[in-house]
């Protein structure tokens, strides 16, 4: 392995991924761990400005067909209060979103099936015939034909975190899922022209800086565009119940070491940094995160999406929360994006929103 200065060297002069550099990175501490944030805020600004996209989030179903260990809307807990918002609800909460200024939405649910590939298709197609905004989808593992139904209907984005290449890691942690499947899931998105988001999980029990590293490794060979990092949150009615939770100083390492290796990639400072800390998420934007999605979701269902405990900003209405989450980036000396935010990407073929 590197020395702490030798990896950042590496780091900052774009040397391809490897263990040697990574692993050092991610485990800098103390004042080298200011040096690393550092370095990854001033190339954020270097490559993609000062602007914080916005992204409004609607979770619009919290049925899931799986049951992950760390997540609260797994199948088998009986004592969350389920819901499904109507057609007409997500096109009423995008509407708002796009009055109050947002130019994206996304559109998350647990692996709900009710919400299939022609009715999902009705919803994406009227959301962009009556808005322009872009759409990005979360709603996990689909087959092909499903994915590219959603694409022709106009969906710009799409996001399926991978939480884990470790294979011990991810069989422990998806008892019903299979690692290979979810990676084919990430490189047909790629193969259809979404924009293509993922990420990682950081303090999974059995995880360590070697296994993050090689999920970074891989996530520069899959090319993502937008990668997402959360620290793992345990969850009461999970099996993950007594494991210790994540770290945000991990996760501000990770977020670093990601914007070292993928400079104009999209990078969310996420709410769980601010359920860890008031101030994670303006913490994660000093680390080279450059997006913030505000939580839009009817505040009467709301608190019923609990994939991990003591979720903030359950009682906020989209003006207030709006509000505050300018006042935030603002009180950063950053500006809010008035842009779509699209992936910076040559000769793409990526639609304009609102086109098909």
């Amino acid at each position: 392995m590197l020395s702490f200065s030798e990896a950042l060297s590496a780091g900052t002069a774009g040397a391809a991924p490897a263990l040697e550099w990574l692993v050092p990175l991610l485990d800098a501490k103390g004042g080298d761990e200011t040096k690393l944030l550092a370095a990854a805020d001033k190339l954020r600004e270097k490559t993609l400005g000062n602007s914080v996209h916005l992204r409004g989030l609607i979770e619009f179903s919290n049925f899931c067909r799986k049951n992950c260990h760390y997540c609260g809307l797994r199948a088998a807990n009986k004592k969350i209060k389920r819901y499904r918002l109507s057609k007409a609800e997500i096109l009423a909460t995008a509407l708002k979103a796009e009055k109050l200024g947002y130019k994206t939405v996304v559109l998350q649910s647990g692996e709900d099936l009710y919400f299939s590939s022609e009715v999902m298709s009705e919803i994406i197609v009227e959301l962009k015939n009556k808005t322009k905004l872009a759409v990005t989808l979360s709603l996990g593992e689909r087959d092909e034909a499903t994915y590219l139904a959603w694409r022709k209907a106009g969906a710009d984005r799409y996001l399926l975190r991978i939480e884990t290449t470790d294979r011990r890691v991810f069989r422990e942690i998806h008892p019903d899922s299979d690692l290979e499947y979810r990676k084919n899931c990430l490189y047909t998105l790629k193969k259809l022209g979404y924009q293509l988001g993922s990420g990682v999980m950081a303090g999974l029990p059995g995880q360590d800086s070697t296994s993050l590293a090689k999920d970074i490794i891989w996530l520069h060979e899959l090319g993502v565009e937008m990668a997402g990092i959360g620290p793992f949150l345990p969850h009461k009615e999970t099996p993950l119940k007594d494991e210790k939770g994540g770290s945000l100083s991990q996760a501000l390492r990770l977020i670093a070491v990601l914007r070292l290796v993928f400079p104009y990639a999209h990078m969310p400072a996420t709410t769980a940094m601010g359920t860890i800390d008031p101030l994670g998420r303006e913490k994660a934007l000093e680390a080279g995160a450059n997006v913030m999605m505000p939580n839009i979701t009817p505040t009467e269902v709301r608190p019923y999406y609990e994939i991990y405990p003591n979720k903030i900003c359950l009682d906020e209405n989209a003006d207030k929360c709006f509000g505050c989450v300018t006042a935030r980036i603002i009180g950063l000396g950053r500006t809010v994006g008035t842009d779509y935010g699209h992936v910076i990407r040559k000769n793409s073929g990526i639609k304009e929103p609102n086109s098909r």
